[in-house]
Parts: C-alpha cells; sequence; structure tokens
C-alpha cells in the first residue's frame, strides 16, 4: 500500500479516533481504488499523481465490477477524505475529487407493516414478565413516537414527561425533540417501571437490558425479530421499519408532511416527503385492485 495511504489510515486511526469498524471500511475502499491504479497504470501507482479524468474513469470501472450506486458512493466518499487529508500534509496542491459526483441512486421505498400488522405485533408481545413488559414498552414507544432505534436506547427516565405523555430526545447531530408517544405506550412504560431492575443505584437509562444495563441498538433488533417471528409476521421488518410504518400511517390518516417532519425530527422536508411516494403508490395499488376500469 502506498505510503500516502498508510499516512491517512494513521490519521484516521490516531487522529480521528476512528472505530475499529470504520477503519476497516476505509482500509477496503483504498485496497479496492489501489488496485483499479495498478490495473491503468501499473504497479506501485503513486495515487497523488490522480486527475480528476482518472477518478471519473474509477467510478465507471466500479460500475462495470458490479458494486451498486451506494457502494460506489461510499468508496468515492473515502476518496474524497483520502484527498483531502493530502492537501492538509501539503502533499497535493489540487483536489482531484471535489467536481466528482456520485452515481444517481434508486429510489427504494421503505418497508412497511400494516396498521392491522403492527396491532398484531404488539398484542403478542407476552406481558407476564418483566423483560416482556419491557418488551412491549420499547415496541409501543417505537411505534408510537415514531422513534429511531438510537434514540430510544438513548431515553433516560429525566426524559419522561407522563402527563403530558411526552419524551425528550436526543436525535442525530446531538438535536434535542419533544416527541408525544401517546397514550399507550406511557401506560406501558408505567407498567414496566416498577418492574425495571437497575445493576447499580442511580443507573439512568430506561429501558435495561436482563443484566440491569443500557440496552443496545443491536439487541433490541434481535428483540423485534423474535416477537415478529411469534406474531406470525415476516422477520424481515427491523427497529426503522416502525419508525417508516409510523410516518406512513399518519400521513395515511390525514396529517401534513411538516407536522410529520418535526415529529420524525428531520432537518430537511425533503428527506420527509419520500413518504408521500409510499402512500400515492398504495392509493395507486388499491385503486388498480378495486377499480373496476382501471
Amino acid at each position: 500500500m502506498h505510503s500516502s495511504i498508510v499516512s491517512f489510515l494513521n490519521d484516521l486511526r490516531l487522529e480521528r479516533q476512528a472505530s475499529t469498524h470504520t477503519l476497516r471500511s476505509y482500509e477496503d475502499d483504498m485496497d479496492v481504488f489501489c488496485r483499479y491504479l495498478d490495473e491503468s497504470l501499473g504497479a506501485g501507482a503513486d495515487p497523488t499523481v490522480v486527475d480528476p479524468a482518472r477518478l471519473r474513469r474509477y467510478s465507471a470501472w466500479l460500475s462495470s465490477q458490479g458494486y451498486a450506486a451506494a457502494t460506489i458512493a461510499r468508496r468515492l466518499a473515502s476518496l474524497r477524505s483520502f484527498f483531502r487529508h493530502l492537501r492538509r500534509q501539503g502533499m497535493m496542491v489540487n483536489d482531484p475529487s471535489s467536481g466528482i459526483r456520485n452515481p444517481k441512486q434508486p429510489k427504494r421505498l421503505p418497508r412497511l407493516l400494516t396498521i392491522d400488522d403492527v396491532i398484531r405485533l404488539l398484542d403478542a408481545v407476552p406481558v407476564d414478565t418483566a423483560l416482556g413488559m419491557r418488551d412491549r414498552a420499547m415496541l409501543e414507544t417505537l411505534y408510537g413516537g415514531g422513534l429511531r432505534v438510537s434514540e430510544l436506547v438513548g431515553l433516560n427516565l429525566g426524559d419522561l414527561d407522563p402527563e403530558q405523555e411526552l419524551v425528550r430526545v436526543r436525535g442525530k447531530g446531538r438535536r434535542e425533540r419533544l416527541s408525544p408517544i401517546g397514550n399507550m405506550a406511557m401506560q406501558c412504560i408505567e407498567a414496566y417501571l416498577p418492574l425495571r431492575e437497575p445493576k447499580q443505584n442511580g443507573e439512568p437509562a430506561l429501558f435495561l437490558n436482563r443484566y440491569g444495563t443500557r440496552l443496545t441498538t443491536r439487541s433490541v433488533g434481535r428483540l423485534l425479530e423474535e416477537h415478529l417471528a411469534q406474531a406470525g409476521l415476516a422477520a424481515t421488518a427491523s427497529p426503522h421499519t416502525l419508525r417508516h410504518s409510523f410516518a406512513t400511517h399518519l400521513l395515511d390518516r390525514g396529517a401534513d408532511l411538516r407536522s410529520v417532519q418535526e415529529l420524525l425530527g428531520h432537518r430537511n422536508l425533503t428527506t420527509t416527503q419520500l413518504y408521500t411516494h409510499v402512500t400515492k403508490a398504495r392509493i395507486q395499488a388499491i385503486y388498480r385492485g378495486a377499480h373496476p376500469r382501471a
């Protein structure tokens, strides 16, 4: 691997304290880039001599290798970080990646659960044990507030406002918002609280694992899979599916897009507009299935 790439990866590890997973991802991206340079310029080619035309050909080469648009976009993003590092180190004057565009991403509609499926899922969670009551409260809160799973596991006891049926949520970019979660979710939380057993006094986390410490996002995903199976539903749904379903069900029942944006904690309305495509698709499907002249 060229010394400039080694310098970049060392900077990520030592200065930016990137996680092991992030480092592995960057290293893989740079390995693929080196392989392309070796094939096109010869073994041991210097990445610092790359120009914009070469990067455009690299993007086309990635596509010819069968990489998905999202993967190509990620590999190009890694190169942008790499070339910014070289400029900071004085190893390059111009950034060849500055004008390179990502490939167009296909629009994928989010996976959804119907209202009946959500009710079936929630009703299937057994509440005769402390862990069952916790799971019911968690899933009710995920769907009731349209929370991200990271926001759910980040909830603390002090974030609850039972009277107003609100929780204080810390979203992306450390932005906070007050999120309504509904009467059913709050009732389930209040039923769970007396059964909550923290490992030590002062544990702030609202939802605890069996060892009395804060749950992880991965644990919530595994628990959801178990309850989906118990309810006889496809185990392909994720915690984020409940968030997508929350937004779509609100829009289907007349909520305006701006209000749904606020409830989801989206900074840009364009992010929320994805759900209008979902509802339009459902309306068209209903029409084609029901109208005699469709």
